[in-house]
């Protein structure tokens, strides 16, 4: 088995059914990135449009200095399962994952690679097509929508201020990649990268790049049916792939929090206050723990005690902001707390 770490970079693209761009794309590579620290490793995910005989041709050619790596998987397993294999098979200190139908530039790749190694503190960039001033072109609304829809999501579920979750140009250091074990096998994988990256308390940077759409008749994979399922992966990794003191909390703090919503409102409003406040439960078991969270339910019962009609619940939205600042006030503490993993 190769030593990690014994290049500084691995460049990892998967590729399905690709032909029309892998000999641009090549050239690009060698263009930018011909160094013999550096490898390029292309895994081609059941390609049957002769992309795998391309990328042999190319692997033959002997006019360039890095180390050429060419994965093949039997059947088309999804672009996750193609990053998993990629990344499992590098050898690099740091992980760059490019696509390969050149919507994305590898100028902007070259420029991120050499801005993370030039600093030890830094290690995760994302690229994002909503920054700077670089080119872009883009003429699918609807999916334009739905990452914005999801990268808001995912801000409000993770905390963060990411402007493009989905975004496929990314570099991490070798400590990240230690730290996660992916398993979405489809175009998933950008979130359950992005989840688990966070999870593990690293900093995501983003760095604006240029983005060169193209229509599915030039060989766009991604459509409709991947944003809806992008949902479910977001719900799915802030819901259910936690610790179970993690879970105990969401359950603990979705049924107190649908308690006090069954107050308000009278029928159908009734129904959508319990809805509602159940959401805002299932975040608040995200962010605190039990203790932490019945400081807050405490602060929200005792606010039930004031006012009457409209004053009850501006009382009760007043101390529910008072809980939420002294739970936040308390998690300094439980978290120093050999009680922690229980409280």
């Amino acid at each position: 088995m190769h030593q990690e770490n014994s290049k500084t970079l691995s460049l990892v693209i998967p590729v399905f059914n690709e032909i029309n761009f892998l000999h641009k794309l090549f050239y690009q590579i060698k263009n930018y990135f011909n160094n013999e620290d550096i490898e390029v490793i292309f895994v081609d995910d059941g390609s049957d449009d002769g992309s795998s005989d391309v990328l042999s041709e190319l692997k033959n050619t002997e006019n360039y200095k890095f180390k050429f790596k060419l994965l093949r998987l039997d059947i088309n397993s999804g672009k996750g399962k193609a990053i998993q294999t990629g990344i499992k098979n590098s050898i690099g200190e740091y992980i760059l994952l490019q696509d390969a139908d050149l919507e994305l530039d590898i100028k902007d790749a070259k420029e991120i690679f050499d801005m993370i190694r030039k600093n030890d503190d830094i290690k995760c960039i994302f690229g994002s097509r909503y920054l700077s001033g670089k080119l872009k072109k883009n003429n699918y609304f609807f999916n334009n929508l739905i990452v914005k829809i999801n990268t808001l999501i995912f801000n409000i579920f993770f905390s963060q201020a990411l402007s493009d979750v989905h975004c496929g140009l990314k570099i991490l250091h070798r400590s990240v990649i230690k730290k996660i074990t992916l398993s979405v096998n489809d175009f998933g994988i950008e979130i359950d990268l992005a989840s688990q990256i966070v999870r593990n308390n690293f900093f995501i940077y983003e760095f604006g790049v240029s983005y060169y759409f193209r229509s599915k008749s030039q060989g766009k994979k991604i459509t409709w049916v991947d944003g809806l399922k992008s949902f479910y992966y977001l719900f799915k990794v802030r819901f259910f792939d936690n610790t179970s003191s993690t879970n105990l909390s969401i359950l603990y703090s979705s049924l107190y929090m649908a308690f006090v919503g069954s107050h308000f409102g009278m029928g159908l409003g009734n129904t959508l206050f319990i809805i509602l406040f159940f959401i805002i439960g299932s975040i608040i078991g995200i962010h605190f723990k039990i203790l932490s969270s019945t400081i807050i339910f405490i602060f929200i019962f005792i606010g039930s005690f004031f006012g009457q009609g409209n004053g009850t619940t501006l009382a009760v939205i007043f101390f529910f902001s008072l809980g939420i600042y002294f739970a936040n006030k308390s998690k300094t503490y439980f978290l120093n707390s050999k009680f922690n993993n229980y409280l």
